[in-house]
């Protein structure tokens, strides 16, 4: 894997060589070391100093630019040629102002950029000759060695920030697709489950409920057919419990794996973690429930609840009830005042509950009831 951490270290290690190299050239060339004076030795090497800070961590880019800037405005205090006067950080003071602008949180970033315009502006008047006595040449001197680095910094940030996002963007679109996919080959098998359960088991049961009825008809002892039709009733039972087996398989692949009704507090503190007033209220035994309908109440508890943070408000109310020969789920939230109407393709949520419903022979009803929404489902089970 690609070391981006250590990559910047070397980067910036050679930035900072580079500029320790060309300052202190320029210098020696430019500047006055066989003077005999100790002045030229200081700002030499406090040049060669700030500008190999320049590989230190970007967090101090602030305090980098500033020491900089202190050296641009001394210099000329302590030495000065014929030729003008020479500072010992010409190139080092441009990368300062880049990683200030680059490196530093918009308000020491502005700090550090007045210290580098201060600098700059009186290491200008104090070197004297043609640039102290225009200001425009001050301007362009300014804005040369402080501004225009700095700017190009914060650019820079800007436009890192913004292919982040469309990295980010592009992420989300892929997920997106995926989770369409995975969607679509869900709503198929679902459509597979409903025409199983529709065809197939209708057809065993019929097969099961005519060779029981002509067994009966036939008169006690143990022939042959009797033997023939009780292998037949058998067979149409054993068919029935596998299909129902294969239709759990089709409505989830895991369902094992998937939550249902025992993680239904779990949702619930989750909605109410996110702002929306909630009240769970379970009423009836709580019995065991085929898996694959235990994940349908779930998924249909996490929809409604899932409209209800998008389109309603607090406070919501969710009643779960274990009734005798059927399951009722009824979640009712509050509508935000000034609703606009969907449009139809928006609910296609609610058509994800009502193929989840007919899938298990159950009824749902859905609508505004005065100020409040309400979703009631409700499934037919085994009496115990």
């Amino acid at each position: 894997m690609y070391d981006i951490s250590g990559s910047l270290r070397r980067q910036s290690l050679l930035v900072a060589v580079v500029c320790v190299a060309c300052d202190a050239l320029l210098f020696s060339v430019r500047g006055p070391l066989g003077n005999g004076h100790w002045q030229p030795w200081v700002v030499l090497f406090a040049g060669v100093a700030v500008n190999a800070a320049l590989a230190g961590p970007a967090r101090y880019s602030g305090w980098v630019s500033l020491a900089h800037a202190v050296l641009f405005a001394a210099s000329p205090l302590l030495i000065s040629t014929t030729a003008g006067y020479v500072v010992g950080n010409n190139a080092g003071i441009l990368i300062a102002g880049y990683r200030a602008g680059a490196w530093l949180r918009p308000k020491p970033a502005v700090l550090a950029l007045l210290a580098m315009l201060a600098g700059v502006t009186a290491g200008c008047i104090e070197g004297g000759g043609r640039t102290a006595s225009d200001l425009r040449l001050i301007a362009v001197s300014v804005s040369v060695s402080a501004l225009l680095p700095w700017l190009v910094g914060r650019y820079t940030t800007a436009r890192r920030a913004y292919i982040a996002d469309l990295e980010r963007a592009a992420d989300e679109r892929r997920q997106h697709e995926e989770e369409a996919v995975r969607r679509a080959v869900t709503e198929e098998r679902t459509t597979i489950a409903r025409d199983l359960h529709d065809v197939i088991s209708h057809h065993v049961s019929a097969i099961g409920v005519h060779a029981g009825a002509a067994r009966l008809g036939l008169p006690d002892g143990d022939s042959p057919v009797r033997k023939s039709l009780g292998a037949v009733e058998s067979a149409s039972r054993s068919a029935m419990a596998d299909l129902r087996r294969l239709l759990d398989l089709l409505h989830a692949e895991d369902t094992a794996a998937q939550p249902g009704l025992d993680n239904l507090d779990e949702l619930v503190e989750t909605v109410r973690a996110a702002g929306l007033p909630i009240r769970l209220t379970l009423l009836g035994e709580p019995r065991e429930l085929p898996g694959s309908l235990d994940v349908a109440l779930y998924r249909i508890a996490q929809e409604a609840l899932t409209n209800a943070l998008r389109h309603g408000e607090g406070p919501v109310e969710v009643e779960l009830n274990h009734g005798r020969t059927e399951i009722v789920l009824a979640v009712t939230n509050a509508l935000c005042p000034g609703r606009v109407p969907q449009r139809e393709h928006a609910h296609r949520g609610l058509a994800g509950i009502r193929q989840r419903v007919t899938l298990f022979g159950g009824q749902v009803t859905y609508g505004e009831h005065g100020t409040q929404w309400q979703l009631r489902t409700t499934f037919p089970v085994e009496s115990t």
